[in-house]
């Protein structure tokens, strides 16, 4: 009896589909590169993400090959944002010349399938607004949940004497600005310490549902290893207690001389005083020093406040992220499709 792939489509005979793994990587982040070459990806992303899984939660890469080369990608994971009980994220990727296609068409179906079997009631994809994945993806079910604005800084550019009234009005509240570095070793109670803050700062972001906080121990898989604690900056309030930040993470690897500049937040009864704005001059000023040009961050489309800061300083606003979203909570798995997504 002859052998068949059971991921493939009848209509798709010259394709191969096959899980893939970490020696995939290399030829998996020049596909991705090659599907949209504004958001490239390297082996450096793919190891960060793989590292940050937690153990047992679902995850498949499922590869479509053409002859030994990657032609499209069908994944099913845990969302890193929008992170709710039962939502699961679902991303196609195709060659350009296959946007759209029955082979797109067909990966959707398996990546949903898969998350599906793994007990999925909502299914969220990110897309950027000008991908073909969005119009796609609308076309069948998915609707917009949130929109998030990506932007980056020269910081060859930024006038750092244009603040100075604000960086000596933070002073004059008796607020300094200390990169974490300063304020003691860097151990497992320091990193509570600074978990806690950016907890209450995370369930405090203008966000269209409320950020779903990563435990103590997922948080230090996810994030804590990305940040250098000489790239941290705390604003630390005249008592000693901690009440803002901003985060430096780890150079982008597909942007050369570019840092992600990530949270930064300040509690509340500490706004109103220019601190996150002391924040981000600190954090570039840190940039600078290190030989980087730039810096790159994302907000949600609600936070005005942020949205604002970034605006002040120069940040140049990119094409929007998008997060799709559908409800299937009331939808059921057949024995064929299970079957396809084991």
């Amino acid at each position: 009896m002859e052998h068949t792939d059971p991921f493939s489509a009848p209509s798709l005979p010259d394709l191969h589909f096959r899980e893939g793994s970490a020696a995939d990587f290399p030829q998996l982040a020049d596909f991705l590169s090659a599907a949209h070459p504004d958001a490239p990806r390297s082996v450096e992303d793919l190891e960060r993400l793989e590292a940050g899984r937690t153990p047992g939660e679902p995850h498949r890469q499922l590869l479509a090959l053409r002859g030994g080369e990657i032609v499209g990608l069908a994944e099913t994971g845990v969302p890193r944002m929008d992170g709710h009980p039962g939502w699961l994220e679902v991303l196609i990727r195709t060659r350009p010349d296959e946007a759209g296609g029955e082979l797109a068409a067909t990966l959707l179906r398996l990546a949903e399938e898969h998350a599906l079997t793994h007990g999925a009631s909502v299914l969220v994809s990110h897309v950027h607004e000008d991908w073909w994945e969005h119009r796609f993806l609308r076309a069948r079910g998915y609707a917009e949940h949130d929109r998030m604005w990506h932007s980056t800084l020269d910081l060859r550019t930024l006038d750092f004497a244009r603040f100075a009234e604000t960086e000596a009005r933070v002073a004059a509240a008796g607020i300094t600005i200390q990169p974490l570095s300063e304020l003691g070793s860097f151990g497992e109670a320091q990193q509570r310490r600074l978990y806690a803050l950016v907890a209450a700062l995370l369930r405090d972001v203008p966000s269209t549902t409320p950020i779903n906080v990563w435990p103590f121990e997922v948080w230090q898989r996810r994030a804590g290893v990305q940040l250098l604690p000489e790239g941290v900056f705390i604003a630390v309030a005249p008592d000693g207690e901690w009440v803002g930040i901003s985060e430096l993470h780890v150079p982008i690897p597909t942007r050369p001389g570019i840092l992600h500049n990530g949270l930064t937040g300040v509690l509340p009864e500490w706004r109103g005083h220019g601190v996150a704005l002391a924040l981000k001059l600190a954090a570039a000023r840190a940039a600078l020093e290190r030989g980087f040009t730039g810096s790159r961050t994302g907000n949600h489309s609600i936070n005005r406040p942020m949205l604002a800061v970034n605006e002040q300083l120069g940040f140049v606003r990119e094409g929007a992220r998008i997060t799709l979203r559908r409800d299937v909570g009331t939808e059921v798995v057949t024995p064929a499709t299970a079957r396809a997504g084991t």
